[in-house]
């Protein structure tokens, strides 16, 4: 397998201001759909696009979702396991991340300085001046992808017939905007395999199937199609067609707003030996190991419903709800 076929999977998967009423500009289609998860209180602005808090009624839509997709994976026996929403810088050294995302990444910053330099920083705060040079970096950085943290625990040999793993978590991409669809900070349920190729590949075809019958079930129009990540730069335009070509990547999309636009709200990567490369994980006949992961997004699926069934869940499709709360 060629280093750049490798390379185009790594990523299975980078101005703040006082929480204020946003407004939105002119033309952008997603505009009435966040006006009324605003009026209804099912988000709650923070003053940054793309990081909202939440409702009890949109956490309760989420949560059933999360239920839903233990549910549907429970024949799996996945080992279950929660990272907490930062991982170490080492683990982000060696997975690729970097090289291919460098402005989605979040970096965790600190203050280590004396009483003189906290004075300055504070007067450069209250000055609305830059205070990067007064932060040192610390050996966490936001997790970009809810599996990403797994694979440094999975080093050495694995069983026979690989292993399965079922991570949540919260998520964190420098995208900001002020489609609802695109938050800074969201949550993915993951079902991730380890092991064989042909393991790898059958585990993202089964779960393709699976996660367009439960989207389906909840009354979402849903379809499978080839995608790719957004690569960095040049070299990631190489990178995202060789992700094309191979099909390492599916996203199941549903179209949204006025303008029917297909939106990703579960995907489903192969990352060939990317993971089990640098992190030392085996197959039982002593080859590197071949990772895949399919991610429920969890807060795309609530705003998916939200949009598609109205603001009220007690007055959805007697369906939709019956799947959701049994």
């Amino acid at each position: 397998m060629s280093q750049t076929i490798s390379e185009s999977a790594a990523a299975a998967h980078g101005n703040h201001a006082e929480p204020t009423e946003p407004t939105e500009p002119a033309g952008e289609p997603w505009a009435p759909f966040r006006q009324q998860l605003l009026e209804e209180g099912l988000l709650v602005p923070t003053g940054v696009d793309g990081l909202y808090g939440r409702s009890g009624t949109y956490e309760a839509i989420a949560e059933a979702m999360d239920r839903l997709v233990l549910r549907v994976g429970a024949d799996q026996q996945a080992t279950a396991v929660r990272f907490p929403p930062v991982m170490p810088w080492a683990t982000f050294e060696k997975n690729g991340y970097l090289e291919s995302f460098p402005d989605q990444m979040g970096s965790v910053h600190t203050f280590r300085g004396n009483e003189r330099d906290h004075a300055e920083l504070l007067r450069r705060t209250e000055a609305h001046e830059d205070r990067g040079s007064m932060l040192e970096t610390t050996d966490m950085v936001l997790c970009p992808a809810v599996c990403h943290p797994l694979y440094p625990t999975m080093g050495g040999v694995l069983p026979d017939g690989g292993r399965r793993v079922e991570v949540y978590g919260y998520c964190f991409r420098h995208e900001p905007s002020t489609d609802p669809f695109r938050m800074q900070s969201f949550r993915q349920h993951d079902y991730v395999f380890l092991g064989t190729p042909d393991g790898a590949r059958a585990h993202r075809d089964q779960w393709i199937e699976r996660g367009l019958e439960v989207l389906t079930s909840l009354g979402l129009p849903v379809s499978s199609v080839v995608a790719n990540d957004p690569f960095f730069g040049r070299p990631g335009r190489m990178l995202a067609a060789n992700q094309r070509i191979e099909e390492l990547k599916y996203e199941i999309v549903t179209p949204v707003y006025a303008i029917e636009r297909e939106t990703a709200i579960s995907s489903s990567n192969c990352h060939l030996d990317h993971f089990g490369r640098p992190f030392g994980i085996e197959t039982p006949d002593g080859e590197v190991a071949h990772t895949a992961c399919f991610g429920f997004g969890i807060d795309r699926i609530t705003l998916a419903l939200l949009h598609r069934h109205g603001p009220d869940p007690d007055r959805w499709p007697d369906a939709v709800r019956g799947r959701l709360w049994p």
